[in-house]
């Protein structure tokens, strides 16, 4: 790994046309990383803290939320922190977020992640989705 992984940069290291060098911050993978993992069918949610919450609500989404990027010697690693609906199969749509997560940094970047973890907090019933959608129509 090179010094730049170190100071919270990936530096991709693809071809030697002599162009200059390519730098990826680390919040670039956490918001593909995001995205990848909320497009998996039965994630309900992603979860963020509340500073990002915050933000959603002012009308920006943040695509970053509920991942985390760790930049090692070792490595990338990146932990997913999401919720999941009911009745899904917690085992399949987990490998499911991973293979996603791993095409799209293959896809976009050219890097690899060597851990897609994945944190499942909670539980999204059908019938709190009702519950959330009616208290917003108050």
């Amino acid at each position: 790994m090179s010094e730049n992984q170190m100071n919270n940069v990936l530096e991709m290291n693809q071809g030697n046309d002599g162009l200059g060098k390519v730098e990826i911050a680390p919040e670039v993978i956490e918001v593909i990383a995001g995205i990848a993992a909320s497009e998996v069918e039965g994630v309900a949610q992603m979860r963020g803290n509340f500073a990002s919450g915050v933000v959603e609500r002012l009308g920006k989404k943040n695509h970053g939320k509920g991942v985390k990027v760790e930049l090692s010697e070792e490595g990338i690693k990146v932990d997913v922190f999401c919720l999941m609906n009911f009745g899904v199969s917690i085992p399949n749509v987990a490998q499911e977020i991973q293979d996603n997560i791993r095409q799209a940094l293959m896809n976009m970047t050219a890097l690899e992640a060597n851990e897609v973890n994945i944190h499942v907090v909670g539980i999204q019933f059908e019938n709190q989705k009702h519950e959330i959608y009616d208290e917003t129509e108050e």
